[in-house]
């Protein structure tokens, strides 16, 4: 049941003194992009008559092709809190669409409606809850971002060791002033480091609040002098950052269809080949939740980060998929490798098509891992069948090359441009000389 009407729309920006409506979408790396139009073109936004150039847009169409159309999801209008509270700017997260109103395959939102509606024919509401963590660094007196910090907190730390515990509650603040319930939010494990928790959401509107998300924690951290960055890794020796992704189907009555209280574990032969799917399909889509070369300099052994394809019963995090305590309607597999530089559309529809993958083919998964696998031998690993993930950008990247599954799942359209661009992305890295190769080898050879 939608939210708000057109009628809705209108009532709502006159009462609120909006004079400023953005339209937003993302590109296939989930860059948020938009139109703004003034309040007395509100009428054409509504009536999908508002049109960009399409092919000003990485991985969008070709210039002979260019004009496209934003159709906006009126349930996604919120009033932004952080601008100005007299003329007052607001937005819709749209749909893009070609001139003869069909949905553009390139657009990542319909690539995870489709996802989605596949679920829905086959009985199942998918939901997830992400877990995003950043850091808050220090600008430089242009105003440019640095990465330095000058606190020493640590996991769960508060003030005065916590030195933005006033920016990560405005954050929060601002999140709950647009309708999103937060879970919980604290100091993470490195310093300058925070997490914030959102609530259990329908798939599509957890990847448009992880956009939102994003967005605001910029804006508000921008707002204190700070920079927000989402980078994975940003400095060496401390963790990275990631974005935890918490997974779980309904039934059309609502009810939790991982639980199975007679189980020993409490999960049900569905949670177990969808977990099987995503174990399966894991190489060949690391590539969408894990998409940077910097992504790879997070999944190392020693920061907490999963390095391997297993799973665990007992909440190992040494795992790449954990199953949190909770039992009940929150029964969930919790999928532990993605970052928050993913592109959330694209990442929740691999997930969710590789789940669903697996329960059209019962896979079953290997055995829980109940063991710390950093401390296994490689011999006790290949005797358990524990497979690595991808180590660099371009192995994740031949995987998803190969990968018929991924083509299906993404289009051929997303597909081709995604890996053209992830192709110059790592022959721009190979032709850089990194500080540490002239420190490593300058003097030796």
């Amino acid at each position: 049941m939608s939210r708000y009407t057109k009628e809705d729309i209108f009532r709502i920006v006159e009462e609120e003194d909006v004079e400023f409506i953005r339209l937003q979408f993302t590109d296939i790396f989930g860059m948020i992009k938009n139109v703004a139009v003034t309040v007395s073109q509100l009428e054409r936004a509504l009536n999908n008559q508002c049109m960009f150039d399409g092919s000003a847009i990485e991985g969008f169409v070709r210039i002979e092709e260019s004009d496209m159309y934003l159709y906006p999801d009126l349930d996604t209008f919120e009033i932004f809190p952080w601008r100005p509270q007299q003329g007052k700017v607001a937005r819709f997260i749209c749909d893009v669409h070609y001139p003869g109103g069909e949905p553009f395959d390139g657009d990542p939102r319909y690539v995870l409606k489709k996802v989605m509606k596949k679920a829905k024919d086959m009985g199942y509401t998918f939901l997830a809850g992400p877990e995003c963590e950043f850091f808050l660094f220090h600008t430089d007196e242009e105003g440019n971002p640095t990465t330095v910090t000058h606190e020493k907190a640590g996991y769960f730390d508060v003030g005065p060791l916590d030195f933005v515990e006033n920016v990560r509650r405005d954050i929060v603040l601002c999140l709950e002033d647009m309708g999103f319930d937060v879970e919980a939010s604290h100091h993470e494990l490195a310093p300058a480091q925070h997490e914030v928790d959102l609530q259990y959401q329908e798939g599509l509107r957890t990847a448009d609040d992880v956009t939102t998300f994003k967005m605001t924690v910029k804006n508000v951290a921008k707002r204190h002098g700070l920079h927000a960055t989402f980078m994975p890794k940003p400095q060496e020796g401390v963790n990275g950052s990631g974005m935890h992704i918490n997974m779980s189907l309904t039934d059309g009555m609502g009810r939790n269809l991982f639980e199975d209280k007679d189980d020993p574990a409490g999960l049900s032969t569905l949670a177990y080949q969808f977990m099987a799917g995503i174990l399966y399909h894991m190489k060949e889509m690391v590539l969408l939740t894990n998409p940077l070369v910097n992504s790879y300099k997070r999944l190392i052994p020693g920061y907490d980060a999963p390095n391997y394809i297993a799973w665990s019963i007992h909440s190992n995090r040494s795992a790449l998929i954990r199953i949190p305590s909770a039992r009940g309607y929150n029964t969930r597999v919790e999928l532990r490798c993605p970052d928050s530089s993913a592109n959330p559309y694209l990442a929740l529809a691999a997930c969710l098509a590789a789940g669903l993958d697996g329960i059209e083919k019962q896979m079953t998964p290997p055995p829980s891992v109940n063991r710390n696998i950093y401390a296994m031998s490689r011999e006790e690993k290949e005797a358990a069948g524990i497979e690595a993930l991808p180590e660099t950008l371009k192995e994740a990247m031949n995987f998803f090359e190969a990968s018929d599954f991924m083509k299906e799942v993404l289009g051929e359209h997303i597909f081709t441009k995604y890996l053209e661009a992830k192709e110059r992305e790592w022959k721009a890295f190979r032709a850089h000389v990194t500080d540490w190769e002239v420190g490593e080898y300058l003097y030796k050879y």
